[in-house]
């Protein structure tokens, strides 16, 4: 992938952000309304806002949640309400963790398969997982469900009380409300197709 395209990427990614506020501005909520609404502390969703945290996919969810939009309002530039919708690979939009993320920040790469239709309940992404000890595991739950199906390396899902190692080929749907996590146990990063619905 050459360096201007990469530039491009970033720039989308980074104007997730300033879409947040607007639409919070718009609503008339405060910092303290949105912590309300959505569990997140106030000074990660300052953060969000300011570009100095990219938000995982769990968090964008509750956040979209709370603002009244669809999750793939932060990765388009303008709304589609067509039946069909095709994305092209050049159209997709890949969210690259900073080089220094934040401690309890998500450490993972995450890149949109579907970015054009507004009223969709699924939530399709490649997410590439790079090699992480169990005591940096970010646990998360959120509404909905999930299914993951691993394309290359070795995946680790967690729950309160399970384990699971998943294989290239393995999948694994669960309801994403108990605590979850992944972690890449293998030396090379892992890569899955996740799908993520919300009703």
């Amino acid at each position: 992938m050459n360096e201007q395209h990469m530039d491009g990427l970033a720039v989308k990614a980074f104007r997730i952000g300033d879409k947040i506020k607007e639409l919070r501005q718009k609503h008339r909520y405060t910092l303290q309304d949105m912590t309300a609404k959505t569990g997140l502390p106030q000074e990660m969703l300052r953060q969000i806002e300011n570009h100095e945290i990219i938000p995982p996919v769990a968090t964008l969810l509750t956040l979209a949640t709370a603002l009244q939009v669809g999750m793939v309002y932060f990765f388009q530039d303008t709304a589609g309400s067509e039946k069909i919708a095709v994305t092209r690979k050049h159209e997709r939009v890949r969210i690259e963790r900073r080089p220094h993320h934040q401690q309890g920040e998500v450490n993972y790469i995450y890149e949109t398969l579907e970015a054009k239709k507004t009223n969709k309940h699924m939530e399709p992404f490649i997410v590439e997982f790079p090699k992480l000890d169990t005591a940096d595991m970010i646990f998360v739950s959120h509404k909905g469900e999930e299914f993951l199906h691993v394309l290359e390396g070795t995946l680790e899902f967690r729950s309160v009380d399970q384990v699971h190692v998943l294989n290239p080929g393995d999948s694994i749907y669960f309801e994403s409300d108990i605590a979850h996590s992944f972690r890449c146990v293998g030396e090379e990063s892992a890569r899955a197709v996740v799908v993520v619905f919300h009703s």
